[in-house]
């Protein structure tokens, strides 16, 4: 697919300076000479719909933990660094129940504009160099906070190379960042669309099916198990269109499309709330708004994009 890489977080040639990380004098002079994007709860700093940067010594970092290293911005170093130890006052901003948190954040330290935001609520908006810092913040400061301790000896492991690397004092077993495979599936039969809905979505809310590769699996293989498992829809050939990583909390989505050799829908439940062939029509109605039942995924998801360029003949 020529367009796959103008998919949100679809990277920008961010140069990462690998050999960076493994310089700890290098890594103390550039935290000096960069700036910080501090993370709340999985939630990034911005001001309006701008990421908003921090210098290392700025007094919202006070509770921060060590910065991990992303790269070089057209030279500038840049950090994140997770503030989710600092606790807002009781009740001030409390969260919003629903898909996702809408509620911004505010600390006493930064009086201005900025705010701890959803990241789900602003990502179509940030230009392609934002969203690629962005996602590998995100997506490494959750790593550090979930897996704190050696899956070797169970000891406390350290940070390490700049954030890409945990090391074990105990028993000196190395651990790095995983990334979780997800294949996300276009399937079609002539004019028609496979889609179905998760149990939680909002009302309406229809996309691709997707699901975790499994150890041993190729991506072909997973992408008809996991339709036959959801739907009982029995795949053929399987090609690749696009990949997107996604920080929710990190994951690499893998999407492929494929034909579906047989129609029926035996739905599973446990999986999904309801699957439906979806015709081209209908889905232009529903991109439209105009769909009495079926509303889009998300704008900014691989499924959305993959569904549009679907519809404008530009898979190729």
């Amino acid at each position: 697919m020529r367009i796959a890489e103008t998919v949100t977080f679809g990277g920008s040639g961010l140069d990462r300076h690998a050999t960076l990380r493994r310089d700890a004098t290098g890594l103390d002079q550039a935290l000096r000479a960069g700036t910080v994007l501090p993370i709340w709860r999985g939630k990034p700093l911005f001001n309006q719909d701008r990421l908003a940067w921090v210098a290392a010594n700025h007094p919202v970092l006070a509770l921060a933990g060590p910065p991990v290293f992303l790269g070089l911005d057209e030279g500038t170093p840049r950090f994140a660094a997770d503030l989710s130890d600092w606790s807002p006052e009781a009740g001030a901003d409390a969260p919003e129940a629903g898909f996702f948190d809408q509620t911004v954040r505010h600390h006493p330290a930064l009086p201005g504009g900025e705010g701890f935001t959803e990241l789900r609520g602003v990502m179509t908006r940030l230009d392609a160099r934002e969203a690629e810092l962005v996602v590998t913040g995100k997506a490494l400061l959750h790593w550090h906070r979930t897996h704190g301790f050696c899956s070797a000896c169970g000891a406390r492991s350290v940070l390490a190379q700049g954030g890409w690397q945990r090391l074990c004092p105990a028993c000196g077993a190395q651990h790095f960042p995983r990334t979780d495979p997800v294949v996300i599936m276009l399937v079609t039969q002539g004019n028609s669309v496979l889609l179905g809905r998760s149990p939680g979505w909002p009302e309406g809310m229809f996309s691709l099916l997707a699901g975790f590769a499994e150890p041993g699996e190729t991506i072909e293989a997973a992408v008809r198990r996991e339709v036959m498992e959801e739907t009982g829809v029995t795949c053929g050939a399987v090609s690749y269109l696009a990949s997107q990583p996604w920080p929710f909390p990190a994951s690499l989505m893998i999407a492929a499309r494929t034909e579906a050799l047989t129609r029926e829908i035996r739905l599973d439940p446990e999986e999904l709330d309801s699957a439906l062939w979806v015709t081209r029509e209908e889905l232009v109605q529903s991109f439209a708004g105009r769909h009495p039942t079926i509303r889009p995924g998300r704008k900014g998801a691989i499924a959305n994009f993959i569904l549009r360029n679907w519809l404008a003949d530009r898979l190729d």
